[in-house]
Parts: structure tokens; sequence; C-alpha cells
């Protein structure tokens, strides 16, 4: 059973924080809130953790994780930005929007998988998700907490630890969490492409 953490969505203690970032550092795997639902997060090159995920979750492991990032600085390590793709995350971020971008040599290969020539990027709008990423003071890999068989549902943070109380270390609990979609943009090419339209307004 995990261990289930209450922390105030809009300044959570420090010393949570830093248990909750002990725990990753420990190899953990964590559940946790963002401002489009709550999220599974690990530790850049935790297979284990990973393969967790890809259980719990009952993925296709050619699949690539998103890049939580603190800010924009952070998304280099990972990231070919370009200049006019760096104007438009500065512009939306922090916020609601996933961005697919040219991946690093820093990148690592999973299970013996090429490295990825592209990756998705976030970064939150979100006090948790923040200062998780500035205890840490590295991007984590993340997934959307979105179970097999409850795709179609929106569930509180009550039933959500009860779906995966057994699969997590700790669960975050920062209260009601909606599951809303980021808007996804692509920007690989030479102008920004709409993948999916979520909760990020496209207004550029």
């Amino acid at each position: 059973m995990s261990e289930r953490i209450e922390v105030r969505a809009d300044g959570p203690k420090p010393r949570l924080i830093e248990h909750i970032v002990a725990v990753m550092v420990r190899g953990g795997l964590i559940a946790y809130p963002t401002d489009s639902g709550y999220a599974l997060g690990w530790r850049t090159g935790n297979r284990k953790a990973q393969d967790r995920v890809v259980r719990l979750r009952q993925l296709k492991r050619r699949i690539h994780f998103t890049y939580c990032c603190r800010t924009l600085s952070d998304v280099s390590r990972y990231a070919h930005v370009s200049n006019w793709a760096h104007r438009l995350i500065r512009q939306l971020t922090p916020g609601p929007y996933t961005f697919i971008l040219p991946a690093t040599s820093k990148v690592p290969k999973h299970h013996g998988q090429k490295r990825p020539s592209e990756i998705g990027i976030r970064i939150p709008d979100h006090a948790v998700v923040q200062a998780i990423l500035e205890t840490i003071d590295e991007p984590i890999l993340s997934s959307s907490l979105i179970l097999p068989d409850l795709e179609e549902e929106i569930y509180d943070n009550e039933d959500l630890y009860d779906a995966v109380h057994r699969d997590v270390d700790v669960f975050v609990d920062a209260g009601y969490c909606p599951l809303e979609p980021t808007t996804l943009l692509d920007l690989t090419g030479d102008t920004p492409r709409v993948l999916r339209q979520g909760q990020g307004v496209v207004d550029f």
C-alpha cells in the first residue's frame, strides 16, 4: 500500500516536498497533481519505475513519456529549441500545454531502443509540481494517470487513490483535480502545429 501525503495545492510544506523527493531519489514512483489532472512521476533513467507505469496503464513499450520541467532553461537539457519556439513556450508557460520538440543526445535510451528523435515537454502551472521540481533540481518523467478501464471517467482524488494505492509508492493528495488534457503542440517544424486541442487556448 502506498503512502498518502496530503498537501496544500497552493503552498505545500517544504518538509513534505522533501520527503516526496527523497522517495523518488530512492527509485520510487509517485502520483501527484498537475494543472491537467493527476499524473505519475519518476526520475529520468529509472527503468523499474517506468516499467511499473507501463504495466499499470497497459501501455506499449515504445511510448515516449513527457519530461516535466520547472522552467524553460530546464527544457534545453533534453530538447533543441529554436528561437521562435523559445518565444512561444515562454509565452504559454507555465500552463496546460505539452510541446513536441527535437530531442538532444542527453535523452536516454530505454529498453535497448534507439534514442528518440522527438520528445514531449511540459512546464505545469501547479505549486506542488513546481515545488517538487525545484527540490529535485532536474526534470522528471511523467505520464497522465489514466487507467485502461477508467478512461472515460473523471475521478476525484479518492477514486484515484483507491485505484492506484497498491501500485505507487507515494500518493500526493492535493484534493480534487479534474482531468483536462493539455493542448499538444508540435514545434519540430517551422511553425506550430496543433496535434490535440485541450484546455490550453490556441490564440497565436
